[in-house]
């Protein structure tokens, strides 16, 4: 008799399949900037579900991804998934969007348990998060993380919550190494994810202002990374419609007016 957890791993399993067909294999460039022998963090891009999926489907190595943790949870989802996703839908069909929430948590949820993903509280649960990360890292996965949130950064990338970088400042402590965090862009348009020379953390630096510098670094090389792809339109982080997508080109134009 098939248990609950033989058939959300079906249900998993039957999603992965599906999203295969829409969401094809990228191609991939800059794969020796990862470190090699040891765990790090890559920082990428969200491009609005391109991001986690291609992180789940596709990335060539051993990785957990963090997921925002009420999107694992049952009871949480349905009000976060329309915060975050749909609150900003016309009020006229905002209805469909909230019945939809729940509609698909079930799914969301089952899906999510069974993905390589790492559960984000924001909370007193944070060293929930830590703990987690840091015992995958030691078990040499790297960790990957989309830390953007809805401050606009540039055409490219949107600014960082820098939270995360207190990761990098915990395995120092307990390892005593120093983790890179590598850059990574993913230009669906194009079918490309590229990967940056690594950020290196610096431990004996003030924490605040090294969360901030590892930050600007990070988004900086993202940028970088996407300029140096032939001109192409940004899938960007916030749920915006399609004729609003920026493009490179758009950027490299008002960088060339100033």
């Amino acid at each position: 008799m098939k248990t609950m957890r033989d058939l959300t791993w079906y249900v998993y399993r039957t999603c992965c399949a599906l999203i295969r067909r829409l969401f094809p294999a990228p191609e991939f460039s800059g794969l020796e900037n990862l470190p090699q022998g040891r765990p790090c963090i890559v920082v990428g891009n969200h491009a609005h579900a391109y991001g986690p999926f291609y992180a789940e489907l596709y990335l060539p190595f051993p990785r957990a991804t963090w997921c925002i943790a009420e999107m694992m949870d049952l009871k949480a989802m349905p009000d976060y998934a329309f915060q975050d996703f749909w609150s900003k839908k016309p009020g006229w069909c905002r209805w469909f969007y909230r019945l939809l929430s729940y509609a698909i948590a079930p799914l969301c949820v089952s899906v999510l348990k069974n993905a390589h993903c790492v559960g984000v509280y924001k909370d007193n649960r944070v060293m929930t998060t830590m703990r987690e990360s840091l015992k995958r890292m030691k078990a040499g996965e790297n960790i990957v993380i989309f830390p953007e949130h809805e401050v606009p950064h540039n055409a490219i990338v949107w600014d960082f919550q820098e939270g995360f970088v207190n990761l990098a400042s915990l395995y120092a402590r307990q390892t005593g190494e120093t983790v890179a965090l590598v850059p990574m862009y993913i230009a669906p348009r194009l079918r490309r994810v590229c990967f940056g020379s690594p950020v290196a953390f610096n431990p004996a630096a003030d924490l605040r202002a090294e969360n901030h510098r590892v930050c600007q670094a990070l988004m900086d090389a993202i940028t970088g990374l996407a300029l140096a792809l032939p001109p192409h339109v940004v899938v960007p982080y916030p749920n915006l419609p399609k004729n609003r997508f920026p493009s490179t080109e758009s950027m490299e134009r008002t960088s060339a007016g100033k």
